[in-house]
This record gives C-alpha cells, structure tokens and sequence, in this order.
C-alpha cells in the first residue's frame, strides 16, 4: 500500500484531507457511511494500492472470486488522475441498496482513459458493500 499523510488531500477529489474523508475507512476505523462515500473510498484505494480493502469492501458472496492479482496489476500500471461522480440513486440512512454512476480517469500506456461505471451498492450488517457494475440503459 501506497502511504499518505493523512492532511494530505483525498485522492477521490472530494476537497477534503484524506483523514477527514476517506482515510478512516481506509484505516477500518470507520465503515464507509453512503454507498457514494463507500465509492470513494474504493477509488482511493486503487490510487493507494490497497488492495485488501477492494476485497474487503466487495460484496461477501464475490470475495472468493477476488483477482489479487490483476486487481494489482491495474492498480500498480495505473496513474489516476481523477474522479467525477456523475449521479447517486439512494445508499444513504436505511437503504438497503444504492447506486452511483462515476468516471475514473487514469493515465495507463501513455494515454488517458476514462472508466465509467454505474455501481450498485448493498447493505448488510450496517457496512455497505460493493456489488457489481450495472448497465446504464
């Protein structure tokens, strides 16, 4: 894991330092509290090369398909560059689901490309999770 100074800004672009934003996620400290701040924290994590908390924080059911390695191979030929949330449908109080349409960018062989995604979130036992990607249409 990349390390990062927690008044350094967060790496999801939200303004704020990493330890007021995604940092005490991250930490395990504190669960992440909307499916869009859970969103975040996962971008971080891939800018920060933590692993284990994508798996972590992926839906329970899909965890023993988790791909160590390419999700490290990703991340590590990756320079992120940025993050965009483009809409959120529910995830925050008592839901149970949410959704968040996002673009990520990143710099990989040279050149910038721009992964967008619609994400479906889910509850369970007060931590939200991620579950899968959705179509848009």
């Amino acid at each position: 894991m990349t390390p990062l100074a927690a008044n350094a800004p967060c790496p999801c672009g939200s303004g704020q330092t990493l330890g007021l934003c995604c940092g005490p996620a991250l930490a395990r400290t504190t669960p992440a509290a909307t499916a869009e701040a859970l969103m975040r924290s996962r971008y971080s994590a891939y800018v920060l090369k933590d692993i284990a908390y994508l798996n972590e924080t992926l839906w329970p059911k899909f965890q023993p398909g988790f791909d160590v390695a390419a999700t490290t191979r990703w991340a590590e030929e990756s320079r992120w560059t940025g993050l965009t949330v483009l809409a959120t449908e529910k995830g925050t109080g008592a839901a149970r689901d949410g959704t968040v349409l996002f673009e990520a960018r990143y710099l990989a062989a040279a050149k910038l490309q721009t992964h967008r995604e619609l994400s479906l979130f889910r509850k369970s036992g007060g931590r939200w999770y991620y579950v899968e990607a959705l179509d848009e249409s």
